[in-house]
């Protein structure tokens, strides 16, 4: 039973769980249409299509504002019904929960490019906008705003990708969210290996002749065979997998089966299109503007954002309300994805909303 246990974790680790749990509220979707969306490269689409899920209802005061609004944000690659995954939804998103969805109005967006909101494989393919983290963050900001009538977050959680998009908030709409719960990045410009394992996914992915400089007929395979370890790797947590996998036959057993899974729904341009968003990525300059609680909690076996390379604790001293916490590695931990299984830091948030 343990091993089994470990052979779950270790697949865990590789890949975010696919199933979906069943909130007790039932969750609903919706699309919000921004017209004329310029981008910050100049580029333009008529329309932008915005797709969200929500759970709760909103409760507004006197004025009319919403006063129990969350927003959770995701990764690279994800969607806001990610949350909804057992890992997360069975912890936070249940009666008692911390995000119980009876008293919180709990918003999950899909990022422009990913999900079911705009993205290249809608039909523009590489005549796509080239979008931003800005250009993500100030949509999301138009979704809320204009779409949901929102214009105050009590919290505002995001992972990976998310937890980047959380610190260009709190700089760029300072106030907005009443508090921020970053998970796993770092608020510095994306360099070093973890720059370089993103360029070797876009490069495979443009190598292969088959992506015809995007406007290709079938998905370039090989390109996106390679993108796929990168990804694959990029996430995994070498802990519970060396305990779970210990011998060749049941790694590569784990790996073919989560290869296949991953391989079959991606989008080559969908996938450069994403890597590539974070190219602009940089808020260390104004991490002095945040001024509301931040709390961030990065795990020791992520390999995206190495504990070693010192970053968090020298930033989080320039945050005016910010705490910093690290997760040890252990057979828990999931690695990079250690930021949606909520059981690892729940407690953790809790003290957080409490004050």
């Amino acid at each position: 039973m343990r091993r089994l246990l470990l052979t779950l974790a270790a697949c865990a680790a590789l890949s975010p769980v696919a199933a979906f749990s069943a909130p007790a509220v039932t969750p609903k979707e919706g699309d919000f249409v921004v017209k004329d969306f310029r981008f910050g490269s100049g580029e333009t689409l008529p329309e932008l299509r915005l797709h969200y899920t929500t759970l709760g209802e909103p409760k507004r005061d006197a004025q009319g504002r919403v006063t129990n609004a969350v927003m959770v944000l995701h990764g690279t690659g994800g969607s806001g019904k990610q949350f909804l995954s057992p890992q997360f939804a069975d912890e936070l998103l249940v009666p008692g929960g911390l995000l119980d969805p009876a008293k919180w109005y709990v918003i999950l967006p899909d990022g422009i490019g990913h999900g079911k909101s705009s993205k290249p494989s809608d039909g523009l393919k590489a005549k796509f906008p080239h979008y931003d983290y800005d250009d993500m963050v100030r949509a999301q900001h138009q979704l809320l705003v204009e779409g949901l009538k929102v214009d105050r977050l009590q919290l505002l959680m995001g992972t990976s990708m998310g937890c980047m998009h959380g610190f260009v908030w709190g700089e760029t709409y300072p106030g907005f969210a009443a508090k921020l719960a970053p998970f796993a990045c770092q608020p510095v410009a994306i360099a070093g290996r973890n720059r370089m394992w993103r360029k070797m996914t876009m490069d495979a992915i443009k190598a292969d002749p088959a992506w015809n400089g995007g406007d290709y007929a079938q998905q370039p395979k090989q390109g996106l065979r390679t993108a796929t370890d990168f990804l694959i790797i990029a996430g995994a947590s070498a802990l519970p997998m060396q305990l779970a996998l210990p011998t060749r036959e049941a790694t590569d057993k784990a790996l073919e089966a989560d290869f296949n899974r991953r391989i079959a729904g991606l989008d080559a341009n969908d996938l450069l299109y994403q890597v590539d968003a974070s190219r602009t990525y940089d808020p260390s300059a104004g991490l002095e503007k945040i001024e509301v609680p931040v709390l961030w909690i990065n795990s020791a076996d992520d390999f995206i954002n190495p504990p070693e390379l010192g970053i968090a604790e020298r930033e989080v001293k320039r945050l005016k309300h910010g705490q910093f916490v690290l997760l040890p590695a252990s057979e828990k931990t999931k690695g990079h994805g250690s930021h949606t299984w909520a059981v690892l830091w729940k407690d953790r948030l809790a003290a957080f909303l409490a004050k």
